[in-house]
């Protein structure tokens, strides 16, 4: 089924390095650098050739607004008839509708009802990149909790399933948990909480099953 990413945080060309570093596995630095070796270039010249046959799309378009959203999302629903999966990055770079409010919160929570509305009427999954409140980074403990979303109270509300990432790696460079990443599940309606961990490989900016370590 069709994709479509609205970035605010990224880049088409970004986004496309990403997916190559995936995929081939290729080093992304390299790819950015352009340090490619004659024996990288066949399986890169594939790798492009068959992403580039999936339909996944990426709107890095400057203001990204709930209307254009829509729009956009309507117009591929026409196309292709059904759409797998809606993903924004991130949500606090949004713009508010027009004669929104300039209170930060009161727009958040628009957008998100709005995007939930957006999810249940085509029948598809909206996944939403959120900033955290920076006030996790000044605690003892930085795993972060549901409340450390910044204007946490709609997204909370609004949201089927809330994920967190924490890597203890990123404040504690000697943890014996090198390399493990937790996925904790804060929300999860009609299901379980709870923590899941997987392995994060920097490399390729990628999240692996710990079985494949």
């Amino acid at each position: 089924l069709p994709t479509v990413i609205f970035s605010l945080e990224m880049g088409k060309e970004e986004w496309g390095d990403r997916f190559l570093s995936t995929d081939m596995p290729i080093e992304s630095s390299l790819l950015q650098k352009g340090n490619i070796n004659k024996l990288q270039w066949e399986p890169l010249a594939q790798s492009i050739s068959k992403l580039s046959e999936l339909p996944i799309y990426i709107d890095d378009s400057p203001v990204i607004t709930l209307n254009s959203i829509r729009a956009k999302v309507k117009q591929l629903i026409a196309k292709h008839h059904r759409i797998g999966m809606v993903g924004i990055d991130y949500l606090q770079l949004m713009e508010g509708t027009d004669g929104d409010s300039f209170n930060l919160a009161f727009q958040i929570g628009k957008i998100t009802r709005g995007l939930k509305q957006l999810a249940r009427e085509c029948n598809t999954t909206v996944v939403i990149l959120s900033q955290l409140n920076r006030g996790v980074e000044s605690r003892n403990v930085k795993r972060p909790m549901m409340s450390d979303l910044r204007e946490s109270g709609r997204i909370e509300e609004d949201s089927d399933l809330v994920l967190l990432l924490y890597r203890d790696e990123y404040y504690h460079p000697d943890t014996i948990d090198r390399g493990i990443a937790e996925v904790i599940i804060a929300k999860n309606r009609g299901g379980p909480t709870g923590v899941t961990k997987l392995l994060f490989d920097p490399q390729f900016t990628c999240f692996k099953n710990l079985a494949q370590r």
